[in-house]
């Protein structure tokens, strides 16, 4: 770079010599000529001067920089590292050091060889050689039931602990057409006070801080788990909760048994089906939703004519669950081979104390000093059957 810095400088300046011997030897308009020639060899030379001295400066960057990295993997080199940035692996430092090939020697082995390495296992894949790394996949979680029978029921949000309502017991109806200037016949109506408790239904489960910091979609599972729990439960719960302890007092067990108003020979689970929802219609509850075991839906569902066809429909098509214009129910929280048939909105009423609720304590036992946490997971529901008649309770006979 230097020599060629030299030769153009040279250059410039001999053309700058001989166009000033030019204009003393000629006069006139040749002068202004190599005047502007004079010019232009002046301007090209400095504007080469420039680029050569900015070329100089990369080169004095590059130098340094490699003069940099030969340092560094001599220190590497020096201290016994691999050179890669990295500790060096148990099984690296074992082959490479000195004992084990003074060792190896016959002539000059030691009676026992001992290396103290200089790292220990840590989160660095190198630490502990070239383990593979695997990928993180999303988290295979276990099946989850649908819930759908709270969906049937009005639900109403308290702030106590208990609730009260008036029930109607009785009715006297006297009304009749009267004469004028009679004297008019006076009716009846009994009701009842009633108080319901609700109900808490909870668990919990422990689990490590540092995982709940560590992988912070397992803190989102945890409590989705922790909340289906509750809707499992207290699906059960309404259905079939018998109303002793802290037991929900549920709809059937208060409901009313199936008693078909006529007979049908050789009658379908469709035919029972639509004899229940008479029922409800004569006790003046016209239903507005059954609820099913799966396994009987699909009973009905593959029921075929004489022609063999399907009466729900073909199979290929998307039927959605429904009876007679009723929305259909299918859940395993029902019994196999029994239904439900009612007036859902009339027959029973759900209240809300506490909606379900997912809370992380440490003050457990010794958890704090173990660095656990309880997350904890409740709800506080009442259920109140109003009108048993409202709800019909059967059984398909198809099984023993």
């Amino acid at each position: 770079m230097t020599i060629q810095s030299i030769s153009l400088t040279r250059q410039a300046r001999a053309l700058l010599a001989a166009g000033a011997y030019l204009r003393k030897k000629d006069a006139g308009g040749a002068e202004d000529v190599f005047e502007q020639l004079s010019a232009k060899f002046g301007e090209h030379a400095a504007t080469v001067l420039k680029r050569i001295g900015e070329a100089d400066e990369k080169m004095s960057g590059f130098a340094a920089r490699l003069l940099d990295i030969e340092q560094r993997a001599a220190r590497a080199d020096h201290y016994g590292g691999s050179g890669g940035g990295h500790a060096e692996s148990w099984g690296q430092q074992f082959t490479r050091h000195d004992g084990l090939k003074a060792f190896a020697d016959e002539t000059t082995r030691p009676g026992r060889f001992r290396l103290a390495v200089k790292t220990t296992l840590t989160n660095d894949p190198a630490s502990g050689g070239s383990l593979g790394v695997p990928t993180r996949d999303t988290t295979a979680m276990m099946p989850r039931r649908r819930m759908q029978v709270r969906d049937l029921l009005p639900v109403v949000s308290v702030s106590s602990n208990a609730v009260e309502y008036a029930a109607q017991t009785s009715r006297t109806n006297n009304a009749a057409p009267v004469a004028e200037g009679a004297v008019k016949p006076e009716s009846g109506l009994a009701f009842e006070l009633r108080t319901l408790p609700t109900q808490v239904i909870a668990h919990w489960l422990p689990a490590s801080r540092q995982v709940l910091e560590d992988v912070p979609q397992l803190r989102d599972i945890i409590d989705g788990e922790l909340r289906y729990g509750l809707a499992f439960v207290e699906e059960g719960q309404i259905l079939y909760g018998d109303g002793s302890g802290s037991n929900l007092d549920g709809l059937v067990p208060n409901s009313t048994a199936f008693a078909a108003p006529f007979t049908i020979a050789s009658a379908t689970l469709l035919d029972t089906i639509g004899l229940a929802i008479l029922q409800n219609a004569l006790a003046d509850f016209p239903a507005d939703g059954i609820i099913l075991h799966p396994s009987d839906w699909m009973r009905m569902r593959l029921l075929k004519d004489a022609d063999g066809k399907y009466i729900l429909g073909d199979p290929q098509a998307v039927i959605t669950p429904a009876l007679f214009g009723l929305p259909v129910v299918a859940t395993q929280a029902m019994a196999v081979d029994k239904f439900l048939v009612g007036n859902f909105q009339m027959a029973a009423t759900l209240y809300d104390r506490w909606a379900a609720r997912v809370e992380v304590s440490t003050e457990h036992a010794d958890f704090f000093v173990r660095n656990l946490v309880a997350i904890l997971a409740e709800e506080r529901i009442g259920l109140a059957v109003k009108q048993p008649l409202a709800l019909t309770y059967g059984d398909f006979g198809n099984m023993a």
